[in-house]
C-alpha cells in the first residue's frame, strides 16, 4: 500500500480541531498478545485515525509486523491477519502524523523495527522530538540510512550506534540525546519497555492483566478497561519500566525535572472515561464548564454543547448557571467515508454533513454554545450560521480552554501560528469575525482550578500550557533554527 487512498478522509467538522498526537499500546504475557493490542488500539483510536500498526514476537516465528492505513476496526479485526502476529509480546501504535509526510507511505507508520547485534527490537512513540532534524543530520553524517520521514526513527539509529550491552541500556543512551516529548512503548524478544520523557508531557499507564497473566502499557486508562486489565499506576515522568516474566523493573535514566504534563489532554485529547493524574477527564471537563459559568456568565435560554467534546463542559455550565441544558446540535455518529463524490456543492455543505440543528429546541431562543477550543474559527462560524438559520434569537460562544495562540511542538498537529485565530486577533475581533453576540474563554487560572490547582504558578507552571501561554518547557530547537520566534520576555 503506497498511497493514502485507504486513509479515512478528513471530515469538514474535524478540519478546525487540533489533531490528537498518537496512541501507543503494549502487552506481555498472554499467548495471543497482538489480539489484546488490537483491542487496546481500538480504545485509543481517538488519538490517531490515519494509520496503525502492530509488531509481535513468537519464539518459533520471530518478529512479525503489520502496518496499515485506516482504522483499527477495518484492519486488525480479521482473523487471517491476526494469525500472522503470534506470540506473547506485542506493541502497537495508532497514528496521526505530526512529523514526516502525512499519509505519504506505509514506511512512516509505526511501530518501527530494527535488528541489532543484541537481537531485534521494535518501538512506538507518542510525542514529538524537537531536535530531530539535528539528530538526523548527525546520524546521516555518521553513516545512518533512514527509511522514513518520522522523528521516531532517530531513536532506532541512536540505539544502533550505542555500545551499551543490553537493549534497555541502549534505549537509555539514545533517549538522553533526545529533546521534546515522548511516551514510548518498545519490545524485545522477551521484554516490554515503557518510557516517559523527564517532563511527562504525554501520558502512559501500566496495567495488570488477570491474576498474573500479564502486563499492559497504554496511552490512557480506557485502553486498559477494554481488555479488563487492572490499572496499576502511571509511568512517572522520567521513568523507564522494563517488564519481563520476572516482573516490573523501574529505572530513572534522566535528571529529575519539574513535571509539565500537557493540560490540553484534560481539555480535549483524552477520552472522557479515562483517568489522568488520578482525576476523571469527564469530571475535569465538567468543572471547566462550572468555571466558565462563574467567570463569564450570560443571560440565555438554553445551553448546548458542540458535540461531542463540548458536552461535559456544557453540562457543568448549565448546572452552575441554572440555564437549561439541551442537545441543540445532533452529530451524525455514522458518518464514516463520504458515500458520494465530494463535489464542490457537497463540500460547501461543510459541517452539515456531520452536524444538524435540533430546530424545535433552538427556535426563538438565546443560545449558549459550549465548545472545547477555537483554532482557525472556520467551523465555529459555520455552526453559528446553522444556529441562526434554525431561528435562534442570539448566539453566545463559551470556550472551555483559553485562546489557542501558539503552536504545539510536542506531538500535536497545530496550524502555523499565523493561522491561529487568537494569534492575530483579540477577543473582540474574534467575536466580530465569528459573528456572535458574545465570545468568552475560560481563563488560564480557571483552567488550572478545574484540574485541581488553586491557580497557575506563573513562575513555574504545573502543566505544559504552551499553546495558550507561549511558554515552552523544552525549546523547540528545530523550529527555532527554521526561524520560529519565541514569545518575547515580559
Amino acid at each position: 500500500m503506497t498511497s493514502c487512498a485507504f486513509m479515512p478522509p478528513a471530515h469538514p467538522f474535524d478540519d478546525d480541531k487540533l489533531k490528537e498526537e498518537c496512541g501507543v499500546y503494549g502487552v506481555l504475557g498472554p499467548k495471543d498478545a497482538a489480539n489484546f493490542v488490537a483491542l487496546g488500539l481500538h480504545a485509543l483510536q481517538h488519538r490517531g485515525q490515519e494509520a496503525g500498526g502492530i509488531v509481535s514476537h513468537d519464539p518459533k516465528q520471530g518478529f512479525n509486523s503489520v502496518r496499515r492505513f485506516g482504522y483499527v476496526r477495518d484492519n486488525f479485526t480479521r482473523a487471517s491477519l491476526m494469525e500472522t502476529l503470534p506470540g506473547p509480546v506485542a506493541i502497537g501504535h495508532v497514528r496521526y502524523s505530526t512529523a514526516g509526510k502525512k499519509g505519504a507511505a506505509i514506511r512512516d507508520v509505526q511501530p518501527f523495527f530494527g535488528e541489532f547485534s543484541l537481537g531485534g527490537a521494535a518501538i512506538a512513540h507518542n510525542g514529538n522530538i524537537t531536535n530531530a532534524l539535528e539528530l538526523r543530520h548527525d546520524l546521516i553524517e555518521r553513516g545512518s540510512i533512514f527509511q522514513s520521514g518520522s522523528d521516531t526513527e532517530c531513536i532506532i539509529h541512536l540505539m544502533a550506534k550505542s555500545m551499551a550491552k543490553t537493549i534497555p541500556d541502549r534505549m537509555e543512551d539514545a533517549l538522553r540525546r533526545v529533546e521534546g516529548a515522548f511516551s514510548i512503548v518498545a519490545m524485545t524478544r522477551t521484554k516490554l519497555i515503557g518510557v516517559r520523557d523527564p517532563l511527562g508531557v504525554r501520558p502512559l499507564v501500566l496495567g495488570e492483566i488477570g491474576a498474573g497473566e500479564g502486563w499492559a502499557l497504554s496511552s490512557e486508562t480506557c485502553g486498559l478497561d477494554i481488555i479488563g486489565a487492572k490499572f496499576v499506576r502511571e509511568i512517572e515522568p522520567g521513568e523507564m519500566v522494563v517488564i519481563s516474566d520476572e516482573g516490573v523493573e523501574s529505572r530513572r535514566p534522566f535528571r529529575p525535572r519539574s513535571p509539565k504534563f500537557c493540560i490540553f489532554e484534560h481539555v480535549y485529547f483524552s477520552r472522557p472515561d479515562s483517568i489522568l493524574g488520578g482525576r476523571s477527564v469527564y469530571e475535569t471537563r465538567r468543572q471547566i464548564g462550572v468555571e466558565l459559568a462563574r467567570e463569564v456568565p450570560v443571560e440565555a435560554d438554553i445551553v448546548c454543547p458542540v458535540p461531542d467534546s463540548g458536552t461535559p463542559a456544557a453540562i457543568g455550565f448549565a448546572h452552575e448557571s441554572g440555564i437549561p441544558y439541551g442537545m441543540g446540535i445532533i452529530r451524525n455518529q455514522y458518518m464514516g467515508r463520504t458515500f458520494i463524490e465530494p463535489t464542490e456543492q457537497i463540500r460547501n455543505m461543510g459541517v452539515r454533513l456531520k452536524l444538524n440543528v435540533n430546530r424545535t429546541l433552538i427556535e426563538g431562543k438565546r443560545v449558549v454554545l459550549v465548545d472545547d477550543s477555537v483554532v482557525r474559527g472556520t467551523t465555529s462560524r459555520k455552526i453559528k450560521e446553522m444556529i441562526l438559520d434554525a431561528g435562534a434569537k442570539e448566539v453566545h460562544f463559551r470556550i472551555a480552554s483559553p485562546p489557542t495562540a501558539w503552536p504545539c511542538f510536542y506531538g500535536v498537529d497545530t496550524p502555523e501560528r499565523s493561522k491561529l485565530l487568537a494569534a492575530t486577533m483579540n477577543e473582540e475581533e474574534m467575536r466580530t469575525f465569528l459573528g456572535v453576540d458574545s465570545l468568552k474563554f475560560v481563563s488560564l487560572d480557571g483552567l488550572y482550578r478545574a484540574v485541581g490547582e488553586a491557580a497557575r504558578n506563573a513562575a513555574n507552571p504545573q502543566y505544559c500550557d504552551a499553546c495558550f501561554s507561549g511558554e515552552y518547557p523544552v525549546a523547540p530547537s528545530d523550529m527555532i533554527a527554521r526561524g520560529f520566534q519565541l514569545k518575547a520576555a515580559e
